[in-house]
């Protein structure tokens, strides 16, 4: 069942020159996500939740909602029952099908070990699929208390939702624990919601909002069509070395798997900050080329936004990955305990700083495109 909330015809894709971009969140925890995001007010997203419990849905302010397998859960959830999930999700094929029709890209969002989310995402990703839309899936896993029946079924879950996308950023839970051990429950989960947030606005935003340098609709296809596992990571820095500092907190980011980038396909960067050099842009990049095969892909994007004042904000995504790829679990800890930089990434730093030249003033991003735009017309 489709519910209208202020909107008197079925939602329309927002048109913005680009892409046109929707967030699919199912279940509990996808809803959840989805709220977190209507919130921050993200422009050029269209945001939809469906769920077989309707008292949850009815709590969320997302202006789209599909209720799921009315007849057989009486709206009532899944039970924990992925079964039940999924053919909540295939008996309302029609209406997923209808919201989706005229988007470029979908984002995918759930809790992975429940059952509305387990079952029904990968149906949601399918239909997404067969409609010719790069389906991207962010997912959380239970969290190690949560039980080994939960631990499977998220498993499984995963396992179902590779089938039917582009790529797939999963996020464990545990990684709360070992980063902000002294969270409450609550706010551990809101940081769950946070890196969700993150990783679709950083994959959207120089798509949706132009920039200094826009990442356009095709180079996200190239980095993400038919890629199967991705990694993200989030960093923010501010002072003399704020873009190395940024850049490779985003890389070591505690809250995520720690995957090796050397046998990545592909790699975003998005960048946002007030006033950034290019030698600030070219220093974020090399770290990142220096931890990539020299056949992957790379792209970058730059967003000036003067709001952040000394802040630098990077955001990576990793594509093409393999489970293969991940290191020992003590890696993971390590990162999540220190703050010194990796050798590997200490090394192109230091490299960077020896070759800059002396400069009385740094030369922002924008004068730098206002030169050559100049120097065009000369």
């Amino acid at each position: 069942m489709y519910m209208k909330y202020g909107m008197a015809d079925e939602p329309q894709p927002e048109s913005n020159g680009n892409a046109r971009i929707i967030v699919f969140g199912v279940g509990g925890g996808g809803g959840n996500a989805v709220e977190h995001m209507v919130r921050q007010n993200i422009s050029g997203i269209t945001f939809v939740c469906a769920n077989t419990d309707l008292q949850a849905l009815n709590k969320l302010s997302a202006p789209n909602k599909i209720q799921i397998g009315a007849d057989e859960t009486r709206g009532l959830g899944a039970g924990a029952n992925p079964e039940v999930g999924r053919n909540a999700a295939e008996s309302n094929e029609d209406e997923i099908r209808a919201m989706l029709e005229g988007y470029n890209m979908a984002f995918i969002t759930a809790g992975m070990g429940g059952g509305t989310g387990t079952g029904a995402a990968p149906v949601v990703a399918r239909i997404a699929k067969e409609m010719g839309i790069l389906t991207v899936a962010v997912v959380t896993t239970p969290f190690s208390f949560e039980g080994k029946r939960r631990a499977a079924a998220a498993k499984n879950g995963i396992e179902a939702l590779t089938q039917h996308v582009d790529s797939i950023i999963t996020i464990p839970n545990d990684k709360l624990t070992q980063a902000y051990r002294n969270l409450t429950m609550v706010d551990a989960f809101k940081k769950a919601d946070d890196v969700l947030l993150h990783a679709v606005n950083g994959l959207t935003e120089t798509i949706v909002n132009p920039g200094l340098i826009n990442i356009d609709f095709n180079d996200v296809c190239t980095a993400m069509t038919a890629k199967g596992h991705a990694m993200m990571g989030i960093g923010r820095s501010s002072g003399n070395n704020r873009a190395a500092e940024a850049m490779e907190k985003a890389i070591r980011s505690p809250l995520l798997d720690d995957l090796n980038l050397r046998n990545a396909q592909g790699l975003i960067i998005n960048i946002i900050g007030s006033g950034v050099s290019m030698e600030e842009v070219m220093s974020i990049v090399a770290i990142g080329e220096g931890m990539m095969d020299e056949d992957a892909n790379v792209f970058y994007g730059l967003v000036e936004d003067p709001n952040m004042e000394d802040d630098i904000h990077v955001t990576v995504v990793a594509t093409g990955l393999t489970m293969s790829d991940q290191p020992a679990p003590t890696k993971v800890q390590a990162a999540a305990a220190t703050t010194s930089p990796a050798p590997s990434q200490t090394a192109t730093a230091d490299y960077l700083k020896q070759q800059r030249p002396a400069a009385p003033k740094p030369l922002t991003v924008g004068n730098y495109l206002q030169q050559q735009q100049q120097l065009k017309n000369s």
